[in-house]
C-alpha cells in the first residue's frame, strides 16, 4: 500500500513538473502567421498598437527603389492599416499626419500614443494620440518631448507613459541617455525629466513594463570613430526602475540584443526578449547577412535570473510587439540590413 501511494505521488509529481516545463517552453512553438501587410517589402520602425479593438500598423521605412548598397534610398512611409480581427485581412484606415518611423507606440485606454521618430530629413519630438473610429482614424496632438529623439524605446506603467534612449538626429555620435515619463491620466499630460539609469546612453533598448516597475534591456551605444561617423558599442547590460525607489542594475543580460520587438511581452511572469541583433554579423558584408537572432531570452524578475528559451520561426527586429486580442502580434520589421519582410507573427498571450 505505501508503494502504491508513493508511486501515485512520483506520478502525479510527475505530471505537474512536465505541466509546467510545457507551458514555460510553449512560447516558441505556438507561433502563426496572420495575414501579411499590405505592403509588400514590408516596413521596420513602423508604430504598431491598439484602438477600438482593432490592430493597426503605422509609418515605418523600407528600400523601394533598390538595396541600401546597391544605391537604393530609404523611404519613410505615412500608410495607416488596420486589421479588426485576427483571421482578417488589412485594409488602409488612413495616414498619418506625416511620413514617420522609429519612433514608440504605447497602448493606453485613451488611444494608441505615438512618441518621437523620423523622416528622411530628421528625428522629431511629436507625441499623438490615435484612435481608430471603425470608419476613420482621429488624431489628437500630445505635448512634444522636450528634445527630437528617435530609436528610443518606451513601455505603459499604469497611466504613465515612460520612454528612454534615442539619438537625436540621424548621424548621431552619441546616444540620448534620457529618461521621460507622462501621465496620461491628467487632463493635459505633459513631460516630466525623471533620473536616468545607472550605465551607458542607449538607442534602440527593450523596454518593458511590470509589476510596478519599467525595465530597460540592452540596445546599443555610440561613439565617434576616427572618420567621425558613429561606431556602435552593443550593451547586454538590464535595469529596473521603480517609482519612489529609482534604479537598480539587475542581471545582464546572456547576449546582447539590439532592436528587439519592443515592449518585451510577459510569458508566465518572465519578460521575453524576442530574438534581436546580436553583432556578431557587424563585419559581415550586407548581401552575405544570415539574418538575426531567433532564440528567446526569458528574465525571471522574481529571482533576477535569465534562461535561453527555444527558437522562433522567425527573425524581426526594429519593430513593436503588440498585445491584442489575448495574442501578442510582431507586425513586419526588418529581417536583415536593409531588408524588411510584410510577415505578421502571432500567438496566444500567456
Amino acid at each position: 500500500m505505501k508503494t502504491q501511494r508513493h508511486h501515485d505521488w512520483l506520478l502525479r509529481f510527475a505530471l505537474i513538473l512536465s505541466a509546467l516545463v510545457i507551458g514555460r517552453s510553449s512560447f516558441g512553438a505556438e507561433w502563426e502567421r496572420l495575414a501579411p501587410i499590405p505592403n509588400p517589402l514590408g516596413v521596420a520602425g513602423a508604430f504598431a498598437g491598439v484602438s477600438g479593438g482593432a490592430l493597426l500598423i503605422a509609418g515605418g521605412a523600407n528600400f523601394p527603389n533598390g538595396l541600401p548598397w546597391e544605391g537604393g534610398q530609404k523611404a519613410w512611409h505615412s500608410d495607416v492599416f488596420v486589421m479588426e480581427k485576427p483571421d482578417s485581412q488589412w485594409r488602409k484606415a488612413g495616414t498619418l499626419p506625416r511620413p514617420l518611423g522609429y519612433g514608440v507606440t504605447v497602448n493606453h485606454k485613451r488611444g494608441m500614443v505615438l512618441i518621437g521618430g523620423s523622416d528622411a530629413r530628421e528625428h522629431h519630438a511629436f507625441a499623438w494620440l490615435l484612435r481608430w473610429k471603425g470608419q476613420r482614424l482621429e488624431f489628437e496632438p500630445l505635448l512634444g518631448m522636450p528634445e527630437k529623439s528617435a530609436n528610443l524605446c518606451g513601455a505603459l506603467l499604469g497611466d504613465t507613459v515612460l520612454v528612454a534612449g534615442g539619438t537625436a538626429k540621424p548621424d548621431a555620435t552619441n546616444a540620448l541617455g534620457v529618461f521621460l515619463s507622462m501621465n496620461l491620466a491628467q487632463k493635459r499630460p505633459g513631460w516630466r525629466r525623471l533620473p536616468t539609469w545607472p550605465g551607458p546612453p542607449r538607442m534602440l533598448a527593450t523596454a518593458a513594463a511590470h509589476d510596478g516597475s519599467f525595465y530597460l534591456f540592452g540596445g546599443a551605444a555610440l561613439h565617434p570613430g576616427m572618420d567621425g561617423k558613429p561606431v556602435r558599442e552593443w550593451l547586454r547590460d538590464a535595469y529596473r526602475y521603480t517609482p519612489g525607489q529609482g534604479w537598480k542594475r539587475i542581471a545582464d543580460m546572456p547576449r546582447i540584443a539590439v532592436a528587439a520587438p519592443s515592449p518585451a511581452p510577459l510569458d508566465h511572469g518572465h519578460l521575453l526578449i524576442l530574438g534581436g541583433d546580436d553583432g556578431a554579423q557587424v563585419k559581415v558584408l550586407p548581401a552575405e547577412h544570415r539574418g538575426f537572432r531567433r532564440d528567446i531570452l526569458a528574465y525571471d524578475p522574481k529571482n533576477d535570473r535569465w534562461e535561453t528559451r527555444e527558437t522562433m520561426p522567425f527573425a524581426h527586429v526594429t519593430t513593436p510587439a503588440v498585445s491584442w486580442n489575448k495574442r501578442v502580434v510582431v507586425p513586419s520589421g526588418e529581417i536583415r540590413p536593409g531588408v524588411r519582410s510584410p510577415e505578421v507573427w502571432s500567438r496566444p498571450a500567456q
